[in-house]
């Protein structure tokens, strides 16, 4: 009997090229943490005055940050196609669980933000000096200051672990 054909030829793979992903999230992360930066105060008790000038660059970085999550998946699925069959299970899951975590906190931090400029946009002048935006802003910061910058690190470290384990990448570049 003729035996039925496979729906997949073969298993499908992500191209080689998608790992430019992760240029172009470093790209977009980096002009993301540069407008908000150029245009928010760093100091946790600011009293919300960068709300009244011009909200354009908080925009655009709101509005990149998807871009550069979607990248950063997409640099998440290429470094897991080159291990292949050389992945660990524990490296494997604190690499994409922290990866994750990451992005999520990003999304989050973003979010708050952009509930703030929203905020602003409908009712002008009602959030600086409350309550409320003293406690967005202090979760937007603890949120990006403490926690994903930490899973960052975390997915810095176990990256260079599985490359130079694996040796899916040049070692000098692990």
């Amino acid at each position: 009997m003729n035996e039925p054909a496979p729906l997949t030829a073969k298993r499908l793979r992500s191209p080689r090229a998608a790992a430019v992903a992760g240029i172009l999230f470093a790209g977009l992360l980096i002009a993301v943490l540069l407008l908000f930066r150029s245009s928010v105060p760093r100091d946790v008790l600011d009293q919300g005055a960068w709300l009244s000038g011009e909200l354009d660059r908080v925009v655009l970085a709101i509005n990149l940050m998807p871009f550069a999550g979607i990248a950063f998946l997409w640099f998440i699925g290429v470094v897991r196609d080159r291990m292949a069959d050389a992945e660990d299970r524990l490296f494997a899951t604190v690499f994409l669980g922290s990866g994750l975590l990451f992005l999520a906190m990003m999304f989050v931090a973003i979010a708050m933000f952009g509930a703030m400029v929203a905020v602003q946009m409908i009712q002008p002048g009602s959030l600086p000096h409350s309550t409320t935006f003293a406690l967005a802003r202090a979760f937007a910061y603890t949120i990006v200051n403490v926690y994903a910058i930490k899973m960052a690190g975390v997915f810095m470290l176990i990256t260079s672990t599985i490359a130079v384990r694996t040796a899916f990448v040049a070692r000098w570049m692990a």
